[in-house]
């Protein structure tokens, strides 16, 4: 059931938009307008240009797909982009192709400009397409403008037709022709379409007409995956330290041997690990010594928020190269992996693991995969690899390395201004070799006067006997108060959600969320991955946590994202005026305290979610109080922008709830029948 709430932009209001379902049945949608309640234009809800880090990479993705959907879309093109994918190549595929209407989307266009390399697949009705053919301009314009390489593929159509628009080619280009023959910009077009045609026919690809598609295929992802393999040499190259690294490991994989090994990465955090085990599964992908390959990202994180269930579907989907919900329990999953992989050569990292359950049910015996296969672990705790000569200890920066990668951030050279040699040396002799303190502070102190140096330098070295999370609060006190601010809400609550839908929370609360998020990204203390996800290291979520916790220690804690938290603070009413957020998911009984509720006049975001009725039961079966809440929900507070509560076990909200800023309701799987007991809103008719 879903309750969902949207905010839409009007002049000087709101229109809140509530899709209300209740435990028994869907209520029709009702449209409220809360004309009392917002007076204000939020600005930031204007689309606005995003700046990115310096050390994101240029491209987004390897490959932009174009093609004719109907032609091929189910055929050569998906195989295709198969193909590419089950290599690690990633690819831009445009899965919704309507292909109608004047224009391409700027999605589309942004893609474009984003990927390394356009396939062009020509096939006979390509030319057809008035939206194929705009996003081949684009596509050339590209190629001139950024560099980008073009490759046409020719399915079923000979390149002399495409090249001098002949045969099913002439008939659109007269069907074009006859559209726009009055129209002169119109015609103008046209002659851009041939021109684009007349170009990409010119550059060297495959005709494919006469060949056996799986064989075509495997030479185009080859081709590719050359051409990826320059771009990850380049990576490498700039990643401090990196090379060494990635010799002492693969000497341990020995890829030449036919025998399954899993190979661990130990060390501390922030040290590289992850950055090694992806740079080595990105080049071992590439070689096409294995079959079928996977990286289970953060698994420590995603199996305490999804279940081991959850990573156990999409390691299977993955490595079988079919999306599927193939288990329902981690028990199923454990006989399931050894049963559908035993005979296939796989490459597999699991980044970040921390529990034996871990490694028990995602690789638990060498037995599961096939020989040649080769499993990679990140860990900080070396117990958990049982192996002891399988082991790589990563060791911390060596001291003329450490400079370089502080200078890279703070400097954005290799070498210090003179002005700043000696001060670079005592923040790089504090960092003790450990990567992520050297790029935090690098970045915190990039761009900085004389004097801001001096301070920093002198807050590092009072901190020299604490723990490295202490250390890099201080780039923590360096952030405005919004910017600390919006650092806590990601640390604390929306690690792997998506950019935009945080965004949207945060502009709810009128934070600058777009612009004070770029500052996160550029001082290294966040950053957003190739899915548009919020990412933050281990450390740096500690760090964040740790600020709250100190804030809890004297009284004032200011997010809450646990129940157990929550219930202290409902049971003995301690510090509940200070709370901003709450965000947790819950699988016990939750109380209620009506003063400390009432004192939460800061509160801002509320999302509650019950872990035991998601995890078991539909959005239809009836709610069991007893596992839900104890005591009533006599109060909320007014202060409220973003609530989501899921299995809401009241039929009403409070009778004195009067959301003045409320952007956002989301109460899916309620009792809900009424939103009060009596009338507050108009609707609109």
């Amino acid at each position: 059931m879903l309750v969902l709430l949207t905010s839409i932009q009007c002049y000087n209001i709101y229109q809140l938009t509530f899709l209300i379902s209740t435990h028994n049945h869907y209520q029709s949608t009702h449209f409220f307008s809360f004309f009392s309640i917002f007076n204000k234009l939020i600005e930031s809800m204007a689309s606005s240009s995003v700046s990115t880090s310096q050390y994101s990479p240029q491209w987004k993705y390897i490959v932009f797909l174009s093609f004719r959907g109907e032609d091929t879309c189910k055929t050569f093109t998906g195989h295709l982009f198969k193909g590419l994918n089950n290599r690690g190549i990633f690819t831009f595929q445009d899965d919704k192709r309507l292909e109608y209407g004047d224009s391409i989307p700027k999605e589309l266009i942004k893609a474009i400009k984003e990927s390394k390399v356009a396939l062009v697949v020509f096939s006979k009705n390509y030319a057809t397409s008035r939206w194929c053919l705009d996003e081949l301009v684009k596509i050339m314009e590209c190629k001139d403008k950024n560099g980008q390489t073009v490759i046409s593929i020719f399915y079923d159509v000979d390149p002399s037709h495409v090249r001098n628009q002949k045969e099913s080619f002439a008939k659109a280009f007269s069907q074009h022709e006859l559209k726009y023959k009055d129209d002169c910009e119109g015609m103008q077009k046209v002659q851009g379409w041939r021109t684009a045609l007349t170009a990409a026919s010119n550059l060297k690809g495959y005709d494919i007409r006469d060949g056996i598609e799986s064989e075509n295929i495997q030479q185009i992802v080859d081709h590719i995956s050359k051409l990826y393999k320059s771009a990850y040499f380049l990576f490498s190259s700039q990643a401090v330290g990196i090379d060494t690294h990635i010799e002492k490991v693969e000497h341990l994989l020995e890829k030449e041997m036919d025998d399954v090994r899993i190979v661990g990465i130990w060390g501390m955090g922030g040290i590289g690990k992850t950055t090694i085990a992806t740079t080595i599964f990105h080049k071992c992908n590439l070689s096409g010594q294995f079959e079928a390959a996977c990286i289970l990202d953060d698994v420590k994180e995603n199996a305490k928020k999804n279940g081991l269930c959850f990573l156990q579907n999409i390691l299977l989907s993955e490595l079988l190269g079919e999306e599927d919900n193939y288990v329902k329990s981690k028990h199923v999953g454990k006989v399931m992996i050894p049963s559908r992989l035993c005979s296939k050569k796989v490459l597999i990292v699991l980044d970040d693991i921390d529990h034996s359950d871990h490694l028990e049910y995602l690789a638990g015996d060498l037995c599961w995969f096939g020989n040649g296969s080769r499993v990679i672990v990140t860990t900080r705790n070396r117990d958990l690899i049982k192996n002891d000569n399988a082991i790589y200890d990563v060791s911390m920066l060596p001291d003329h390395e450490a400079m370089q990668l502080f200078n890279q951030h703070g400097f954005k050279k290799e070498a210090p201004d003179e002005l700043f040699m000696n001060l670079s040396s005592e923040v790089v002799n504090h960092a003790k070799g450990l990567p992520l303190a050297l790029k935090v502070w690098g970045s915190l102190l990039h761009n900085k006067g004389l004097s801001r140096w001096e301070r920093t330098v002198i807050k590092i070295k009072k901190t020299s006997s604490l723990d490295i999370v202490e250390k890099l609060k201080i780039s923590y006190d360096g952030l405005e108060p919004e910017e600390q601010k919006i650092f806590l809400d990601l640390t604390c609550f929306f690690r792997g959600y998506t950019k935009k839908e945080v965004i949207q929370i945060l502009e709810s609360c009128d934070f600058e969320a777009e612009y004070g998020l770029d500052v996160l990204i550029d001082k290294s203390l966040v950053f957003i991955s190739k899915i548009d996800r919020i990412e933050i290291h281990d450390l740096m979520q500690d760090m964040g946590r740790y600020v709250v916790k100190l804030q809890k220690d004297s009284g004032e804690p200011s997010r809450l994202w646990n129940a157990e938290d929550f219930n202290e603070v409902m049971v003995n009413n301690m510090g509940s005026i200070t709370v901003e957020a709450i965000w947790f998911t819950y699988f016990e009984q939750i109380c209620f305290n009506k003063e400390a509720m009432k004192n939460m006049k800061r509160l801002r975001i509320l999302y509650i979610a019950n872990g035991r009725l998601n995890r078991s039961s539909s959005s239809h079966s009836p709610i069991d109080l007893k596992y839900i809440t104890r005591g009533s929900i006599e109060c909320l507070p007014n202060n409220l922008r973003w609530v989501f509560w899921n299995n809401y076990p009241w039929e009403s909200l409070p009778k004195n709830f009067e959301p003045q800023r409320l952007v956002h309701l989301s109460l899916r799987g309620s009792l809900l029948h009424d939103l009060w007991t009596k009338r507050k809103v108009q609707f609109i008719h």
